[in-house]
């Protein structure tokens, strides 16, 4: 069994598996009965529309899935307006239907959390094919611990745009 830091593998695995379960729970009640126009409400003085980090949320799970061993949802190239470094959203045309991004957001966590349900820990401190930070030395830990603070991070941020689109905060 690979060595942690004090916590067993398959705990650490529960732990993401937890994290990603309320990223979703976030997301769905910060998007709950939101309008597609109101996924585009441009946020002032700058940042991206809630279209966009729907869409970067999906695109981050969509590349990550294969190293749950899953079938991404939407696929890069669909989502190439939405990855990493992608400028932001100034026309709405650029957009998905928020309606179909919901859905696949909800179905990439689904494939996440089965991925990491099934996820063998034995390979936790094996190296990954291809860190999206360029990191040498990024193992399945290190980038799954990475992939889940940062859906958390964009997660909260819905929090804010439901905010800037004119409805009441979701979570009290």
């Amino acid at each position: 069994m690979p060595r942690t830091t004090g916590t067993a593998p398959a705990a650490v695995i529960e732990l993401w598996r937890l994290q990603a379960r309320m990223a979703r729970d976030v997301v769905n009640a910060n998007t709950h009965g939101l309008t597609h126009e109101e996924s585009l409400v441009e946020p002032r003085p700058g940042g991206n529309r809630l279209n966009w980090v729907l869409g970067h949320l999906l695109s981050v799970y969509d590349g990550f899935l294969p190293l749950l061993k899953q079938e991404p949802v939407i696929g890069a190239a669909a989502l190439q307006r939405f990855a990493r470094g992608a400028p932001p959203l100034t026309d709405p045309g650029d957009a998905i239907d928020f309606g179909k991004l919901l859905a696949a957001w909800n179905q990439a966590s689904e494939r996440v959390d089965a991925g990491l349900a099934g996820l063998d820990p034995d390979v936790l401190e094996g190296p990954v094919p291809n860190s999206p930070s360029g990191n040498p030395d990024e193992t399945v830990r290190s980038l799954i611990t990475t992939v889940m603070f940062h859906q958390a991070y964009h997660a909260g941020q819905t929090g804010v745009l439901r905010r800037i689109a004119g409805r009441e905060g979701a979570i009290h």
